[in-house]
């Protein structure tokens, strides 16, 4: 089946000297027309930020942003912006001066750290699942990921909370919900399908990509056609 999200994908040739290179998400942080180009935290990681790079200032005409501190170190899976904030999760791959890098390449937002545990990034735990709502495991580690949110964010959020942890990474654009199938976590699917009946959803299957750690976010960056002028 073929869906129509409206967008324009530009797909990268794989490296097979970085198999991680799919995790594209990890490698930056795009909003307004601006691209912080991260460090990320795995040193056998470094050079993807390389072909992104060109890609982002050559081809997508991207204002980039370069982390200077060398003690730095940020992937962008721990980063979040729910639409009017961002989230930083402190993790085994991203540190406070990762963080810091976020609020200097987007100063007009606030940006909040949180603390990660047990768990790889912090859209691991908590993803976008629609505006305003934020799609949520059931772990403590979510549960107190979420309330860490709640106590450092600026804004309220709804929340989507879902029985595996795994099954809250989903991906929200131009209106459309990409998350887990029915074959492969049923629960998670009933609560998408009670809650979120009224929105436009894909169930995807991604047994694949969950072998490697990864999730929808995981392999796409976003970037938006229009610049938002903050008043």
């Amino acid at each position: 089946m073929v869906y129509d999200l409206g967008l324009d994908v530009i797909e990268l040739p794989a490296d097979e000297a970085l198999p991680d290179c799919v995790f594209v998400e990890d490698t930056a942080v795009i909003h307004n027309g601006v691209a912080l180009i991260t460090r990320p935290g795995h040193p056998s990681r470094r050079k993807e930020v390389e072909s992104i790079r060109r890609v982002l200032q050559l081809e997508c005409k991207l204002d980039l942003y370069e982390i200077l501190d060398e003690n730095a170190i940020i992937d962008g899976g721990d980063v979040l912006f729910t639409g009017k904030e961002f989230f930083v999760g402190i993790s085994s791959r991203t540190n406070q001066a990762g963080a810091l890098a976020v609020a200097k390449a987007f100063p007009d937002y606030r940006v909040s750290s949180v603390n990660i545990t047990d768990h790889l990034h912090l859209k691991g735990l908590v993803s976008v699942a629609g505006p305003d709502v934020l799609a949520v495991g059931t772990s403590a580690a979510a549960k107190k990921t979420l309330k860490e949110m709640e106590l450092k964010g600026e804004y309220d959020y709804e929340t989507l909370t879902l029985p595996e942890d795994y099954a809250s990474n989903c991906l929200y654009l131009n209106g459309s919900l990409l998350h887990v199938c029915k074959e492969e976590f049923p629960e998670s699917f009933q609560v998408f399908e009670e809650k979120m009946g009224n929105e436009r959803r894909i169930a995807l299957a991604r047994s694949e990509l969950r072998k490697a750690g990864g999730g929808f976010t995981s392999c796409a960056l976003l970037i938006g056609k229009q610049r938002v002028h903050i008043q």
